[in-house]
């Protein structure tokens, strides 16, 4: 599965214990975002569960975004970066 996490957290601390932790996990494309290919479901709850112990829940906000195959493959943007990884997207 591939999925796009971003997130607002105010607290510096927090914020680079989230950044580790998504780092773990994928790369980023932008200070907030990060995209996170070739996750299983085991992978994206422990990610998941463990940026959900992170966080403050009164002021802070982790998005999750699964991009299916066709979606993938319909992602654009405009500047600099790189498009999403694909090579390693797989159907199970």
């Amino acid at each position: 599965m591939f999925f796009v996490v971003c997130f607002d957290i105010s607290d510096d601390k927090i914020r680079r214990k989230a950044v580790k932790c998504l780092k773990s996990f994928g790369y980023r494309v932008q200070k907030s975002v990060f995209e996170c290919p070739d996750l299983n479901e085991e992978q994206f709850l422990r990610m998941k569960d463990e940026l959900d112990n992170a966080i403050d829940h009164e002021c802070d906000t982790v998005r999750y975004y699964f991009l299916c195959r066709d979606c993938l493959q319909k992602v654009e943007f405009s500047g600099i970066g790189l498009e999403p990884i694909t090579e390693i997207f797989y159907i199970a």
